[in-house]
């Protein structure tokens, strides 16, 4: 054995030794409103790079965790969120208005700023490792005891990372996030009984995914479409659908070899979900990051659920929540956003099909968050058809609507409705997205948002429990695109507050409103960038 290797089997040791303490500290970290922790948030995206940057504005992506600030409503909580480059100090100050009971002043000594001041196309945790310094700033500033760190995903990066703060990492091990892949769901799926798309193992060549299509195509001679997924792409970015129907008649007629040829042949004709992907590249990721074919369930009226759950340091799996997504692109594969909670039709399905995923990522020793994609089809009888798709291992599009909801209302989730309620007692609904993208909103700056939702007060009100958090506000102006969570009492509700601010964006961004004064105008200067 090299002393590398003899190094790494160490670090690995010495993760999981620091993973095993958080047994130890678990119930008093969920103490929500006393207890005392330091908690270190690390929102790096350490995901393939190339991949990620099929996602327009997802350098700002790391403002998605913003919402762990609702955590310092606990006055005993201190937090780290550290970026790459610094975030905007209003987007900050924003976050911190909307805790209740909490002076700005009392929450904002609380929180430590930290960045890389690095734009680069690299993961924000492999920045933090390659700057001693900071990582120095970093360990001094956490009381190690009582310290935690959260993640967006876990990968090597973050191993690392974790070891060398001797801080323990909240998220599944690096060394797992093999089931959270295309290939590594199929699995868990198959081993934990949860129906799924008949498809293939993962490939590393083109040609060996011709002959898994064709496998799959004499297993199932009806089907009409197969889905080509890139095993480690991202909110279906990666996706691209083949189309059997030019070539159906080999189905009967042709041999093996016609139609893994005619298959092959078919390739440069797959319509990408992505934005200009293309056949040529989309075969030279294979080799890197593997892909499987599955089949692509046809049906009049389909949905795409969703379940989300976490897996607790000490072995526990509870469900936490089911959304409808909204999805996009040419074949409705791409996320775009969610409703909360799924229909009632199958919400409750959705949740003891979770619990066996759960149960099965926590024997593999999974950790922390999971979220579970399904596909629904309407059998037209109030029966609905569920089929799993895939596992997302690390926090997702869902995780930051539903954990503001939870953070700002302090509510709890009920298992038997699948509904989620407030303190009053209140179900509450919402509807979220990443991607409320118009070209006519291009140019606002984040103070610009401020100015629009103090007027048309689209804020969210801690009283009635109801309104709108918004969230990647640094994408608003290279990108025209935000984010938004709107919360309601009713479904209805929830959609008219998202509907109403969409159209008060629209209104305030019509080219005779460009001239508008805003609050700057009328302020006294400042000058305070929130960083240390």
């Amino acid at each position: 054995m090299t002393t590398t290797n003899i190094s790494e089997l160490e670090q690995f040791d010495k993760f999981r030794h620091l993973q095993s303490t958080l047994r130890e500290r678990w119930k008093t970290i969920e103490l929500f409103d006393n207890s005392e922790a330091d908690i270190l948030v690390v929102p790096s995206l350490s995901i393939d790079q190339r991949e990620l940057q099929k996602i327009e504005g997802c350098e700002h992506y790391e403002e998605r965790l913003l919402f762990s600030l609702m955590r310092l409503r606990n006055p005993r909580t201190r937090l780290i969120y550290v970026t790459s480059v610094p975030l905007h100090p209003s987007i900050i100050e924003y976050y911190l208005q909307l805790l209740p009971g909490i002076p700005f002043s009392h929450a904002r000594n609380r929180l430590l700023l930290l960045s890389a001041y690095d734009s680069s196309l690299k993961p924000l945790s492999q920045k933090i490792l390659e700057r001693p310094r900071l990582l120095e700033r970093i360990r001094k500033a956490l009381r190690q005891e009582k310290s935690f760190m959260i993640c967006y995903n876990s990968a090597l990066w973050e191993g690392e990372l974790s070891v060398k703060l001797d801080v323990p990492l909240y998220a599944a091990a690096p060394d797992l996030q093999i089931w959270g892949s295309k290939s590594g769901s199929r699995q868990i799926f198959a081993e934990s009984g949860v129906p799924h798309p008949d498809g293939s193992q993962k490939v590393w060549n083109s040609a060996d995914l011709a002959e898994g299509a064709a496998q799959l195509w004499e297993r199932q001679p009806t089907l009409q479409r197969i889905v080509v997924k890139l095993n480690e792409g991202i909110s279906g970015e990666g996706n691209a659908l083949l189309d059997l129907r030019p070539i159906a008649n080999l189905s009967s007629q042709g041999s093996h070899a016609e139609r893994v040829a005619a298959i092959s042949d078919r390739f440069s004709n797959l319509r990408f979900q992505a934005k200009q992907e293309t056949w040529d590249n989309f075969s030279g990721r294979i080799p890197e990051l593997g892909a499987i074919v599955e089949a692509f369930v046809e049906g009049e009226t389909k949905r795409s659920p969703s379940v989300q759950g976490r897996i607790t340091p000490t072995g526990e799996v509870e469900i936490l929540s089911t959304h409808d997504q909204i999805l996009g692109g040419p074949d409705g594969q791409i996320y775009l956003g969610c409703r909360f909670p799924a229909d009632e039709s199958y919400r409750l399905r959705l949740q003891q099909l979770g619990l066996k995923v759960g149960r099965k990522l926590a024997e593999k020793g999974a950790l922390e968050r999971f979220g579970v994609d399904f596909i629904t089809v309407d059998q037209g009888n109030g029966e609905w058809e569920i089929q799993a798709i895939e596992i997302n291992l690390r926090k997702g599009g869902t995780t930051h609507p539903f954990m503001t909801l939870k953070l700002l209302t302090n509510g709890r989730y009920d298992l038997s409705t699948g509904l989620f309620y407030s303190q009053q007692g209140r179900p509450k609904y919402y509807i979220a997205t990443d991607n409320l993208q118009k070209d006519r909103y291009r140019g606002l700056l984040p103070n610009d948002l401020m100015d629009i939702i103090a007027h048309h007060r689209l804020h969210f009100d801690s009283g009635t429990e109801t309104g709108t958090v918004f969230h990647l506000m640094g994408c608003l102006s290279q990108f025209g695109k935000v984010g938004l969570t709107s919360i309601g009492d009713s479904p209805q509700q929830a959609e008219e507050i998202y509907n109403r601010v969409v159209k008060v964006l629209d209104e305030e961004t019509r080219s005779n409103n460009r001239d508008l004064p805003s609050f700057s105008d009328y302020a006294f200067p400042v000058s305070w960038d929130g960083y240390e």
